[in-house]
């Protein structure tokens, strides 16, 4: 361990595995650490279901109705989840109109804006061109654009056209749903991007304490971890490593919950994201819902596992989310956890610490990835670019390979 690396990586969250096996794939010498002994950090996927009741300090056992514990990979933090089907909504003439006015589209061809400018109109004004109902917009503002407020209404509407436009792209190329899961839970994708790293020379230590940051001049040199010092020009690390560099920014209730049933009016879906608009419901954040089944490997034959999620706005964060699990019942089991949100206290320029931030009540990867693109050019100076990173990837692989 005592040698010197461009990049320390300390937790191996979703966002640090994927910044870690970008650094790889860049030339980048990368040690990524973690102190607990799995990958994941908060974003884990916990297996067989008795850990899961453990975890949450739950007196009982699993029942027998449960089926095996190791049928069972349930996420902490649920992120990437497939839609439901739109299609009733995407029948209203006016709303087809709208979606048709969005697909042609083009910031590059004024004849396709129709009296709108993408870089003036505001997305308020565009919805009454359209003559769109109040719950018409909260659908597209919150489900298909993933804003989680409503100030996007007055600002210019490129970005909201542009964000929906994805949406739309994504559910031609996938079908039914926009949306992509892995099988066997979130906790293979920091898996595979670990995986990434190490063909690319990083190096992987779980179950590695982490003693101490090493300083100097108010920059970054190292990691100590039992005795051995390992050094580093930059750190990037979640929350949890740097206490003094982060600030508590608000909390997250989750709620995990065992069904034994599909969630009702969704055509018995095996997996379905519900969100309900912060309008629908007298508050200021989203309510999220996501359902998954064993149609992912993620619980046993028959059994599914919901998980709703909000920002905490009222000290009875359980009250906040009634309206959600309204939807889920009946529901065998539930699992409630609250946790803190922290973000970074500053840019990590001086320090070349670079800080994520804790993960949202959303159940879509958007927040995430912008962390993710955040951190990347706060570290190389540069945008993100994936065409570039194929690229790399293919000079390694082969065409055929990706």
């Amino acid at each position: 361990m005592d040698e010197e690396y461009d990049v320390i990586v300390l937790g191996t969250g979703l966002t640090e595995c994927i910044l870690s096996g970008i650094m790889s794939v860049n030339g980048k010498k990368v040690l990524h650490m973690d102190r607990n002994p799995y990958y994941g950090g908060e974003s884990s996927s916990i297996t067989p279901l008795e850990e899961l009741y453990k975890r949450f300090s739950l007196p009982d056992t699993p029942p027998e109705s449960m089926g095996r514990g190791r049928d069972w990979n349930v996420d902490l933090i649920p992120k990437f989840l497939m839609a439901n089907d739109l299609m009733g909504m995407f029948e209203k003439r006016r709303f087809r109109k709208f979606l048709v006015f969005v697909a042609n589209f083009d910031e590059n061809d004024p004849k396709t804006f129709e009296g709108v400018d993408p870089k003036t109109t505001t997305m308020r004004d565009v919805y009454k061109k359209f003559d769109l109902g109040q719950d018409v917009i909260d659908f597209t503002g919150h489900a298909l654009a993933l804003y989680r407020t409503d100030d996007y209404l007055d600002v210019p509407c490129l970005e909201t056209i542009n964000r929906i436009k994805l949406y739309s792209e994504s559910l031609a190329r996938y079908g039914k749903s926009p949306y992509l899961y892995p099988l066997y839970g979130l906790g293979e994708l920091p898996q595979g991007f670990a995986r990434l790293s190490a063909i690319y020379g990083g190096t992987y230590m779980l179950n590695k304490p982490v003693d101490e940051i090493v300083m100097e001049g108010g920059k970054v040199i190292g990691v100590k971890s039992e005795g051995e010092v390992a050094r580093c020009k930059q750190l990037i690390c979640d929350p949890s490593y740097i206490p003094d560099r982060v600030r508590k920014a608000g909390q997250v209730i989750r709620v995990i919950c065992i069904l034994s049933h599909p969630i009702k009016n969704t055509n018995d879906a095996n997996s379905c994201q519900i969100i309900i608009p912060q309008n629908q419901v007298n508050r200021n954040s989203d309510i999220y819902v996501c359902m998954i089944s064993y149609a992912h490997n993620v619980a046993a034959q028959g059994k599914y596992i919901a998980i709703v999620s909000t920002t905490v706005e009222t000290s009875e964060p359980e009250n906040e989310i009634e309206p959600a699990l309204e939807l889920l019942e009946p529901i065998d089991q539930k699992f409630v956890a609250i946790s803190d949100l922290y973000e970074p206290t500053d840019d990590g320029t001086e320090s070349q610490i670079f800080a994520s931030r804790s993960y949202d009540a959303t159940t879509h990867f958007e927040t995430t990835c912008n962390d993710i693109k955040d951190i990347y050019k706060r570290t190389t100076g540069s945008d993100f670019d994936f065409e570039n990173m194929k690229r790399k990837q293919n000079d390694v692989f082969g065409e055929d390979e990706q």
